[in-house]
């Protein structure tokens, strides 16, 4: 379309998960718009997050065999003053128009501007974050949102590194123990509510114990 794409990680620093994976997402957009030819831009709140991003962009590329299409000012440091931060980036969508804006990492009140600013300039909006009240603005004025945990799902997918992968694993692991526990809690519980004489408290105690821990 001959418009760059836009790429904002958040507004917080790489201390915080979400940012981490921003970066990560960062990375394979990076890496697909080198093989396709367009410009992205990144522009950072904080000077750490303009290193990573600048070394996750150059290492997609380089991976993409585009290294000679990487341009590192595209990754620059803006500002850590929040609305200053925004005034820049609606003012670069407005001049320049680019064609897609993603937006992955921690994001508060400037949520709804950002999004707001991209859809009135006709750009294809993919957003996710972990705050779960900016994510209404984001639905409403982004074409795909990622919701909540769904940001870290994608990003490791989309990296396919172990440790990520691992953690993902866990989590789902742990979510289907707890919906089981629970589960089994409430069959337990109506069960002694129906036939309160039937089982004492002891023997249901020791048949919980038993399905859990494995026991006899």
């Amino acid at each position: 379309m001959g418009r760059p794409c836009l790429f904002i990680t958040g507004i917080e620093d790489m201390n915080e998960i979400a940012t981490v994976a921003g970066v990560a997402i960062l990375s394979h957009v990076a890496e697909t718009a080198a093989d396709y030819d367009a410009e992205i831009v990144v522009p950072t709140a904080r000077s750490l997050v303009m290193t990573a991003a600048q070394e996750a962009v150059a290492a997609a590329y380089l991976a993409a065999d585009r290294s000679d299409a990487y341009n590192p000012n595209n990754i620059y440091y803006v500002t850590n003053e929040q609305f200053a931060f925004v005034a820049h980036i609606t003012g670069y969508m407005v001049r320049e128009r680019p064609a897609a804006c993603f937006y992955a990492g921690i994001f508060y009140a400037e949520s709804l501007i950002l999004a707001e600013t991209g859809n009135s300039v006709g750009a294809i909006q993919i957003a996710g974050t972990s705050e779960a009240t900016q994510l209404p603005f984001f639905v409403a004025g982004c074409d795909y949102t990622l919701i909540g945990e769904e940001l870290f799902a994608a990003s490791a997918y989309l990296t396919r590194e172990p440790q990520q992968l691992g953690s993902l694993k866990g989590q789902d692991a742990g979510k289907v123990l707890a919906a089981a526990v629970l589960v089994l809690g409430c069959l337990l519980k109506t069960a002694v509510v129906l036939r309160p004489d039937s089982v004492g408290p002891s023997e249901w105690l020791k048949f919980l114990m038993s399905t859990c821990l494995g026991g006899d």
